[in-house]
């Protein structure tokens, strides 16, 4: 099994924001979504490859991602919310959160 470090999820969720070239956000993202979510991995990853083509391919070709999702998924909510604020606070995964936000807010439809 992968282990799996919030510095090491970030700089890969950094590389992969600037492969993807996203823009900065810029407002503090909204962590209930994530932290709250009834939405599987399965349906996470469909949301995710709904953002696009580059999201997808970026996000399937990144083991270290997937295991990180795989884990936060699996995570109770005090979990998820200790793991969300540590990672966002990581100045590599700024470009990648609207992309992120929007995973989560639509994986119910999925």
């Amino acid at each position: 099994m992968i282990k799996l470090t919030l510095t090491g999820l970030g700089v890969a969720i950094g590389s992969l924001a600037l492969s993807l070239g996203a823009g900065f956000a810029s407002a503090a993202p909204d962590l209930g979504p994530a932290v709250n979510t009834t939405c599987s991995y399965p349906q996470l990853v469909s949301a995710l490859k709904a953002q696009g083509p580059q999201a997808s391919a970026a996000f399937e070709g990144s083991p270290v991602l997937q295991a990180g999702l795989m884990q936060f998924v699996a995570s109770g909510p005090e979990q998820r919310q200790k793991i969300a604020t540590e990672f966002v606070s990581a100045p590599a995964v700024a470009p990648y959160l609207p992309t992120i936000e929007a995973a989560f807010n639509t994986c119910n439809g999925f």
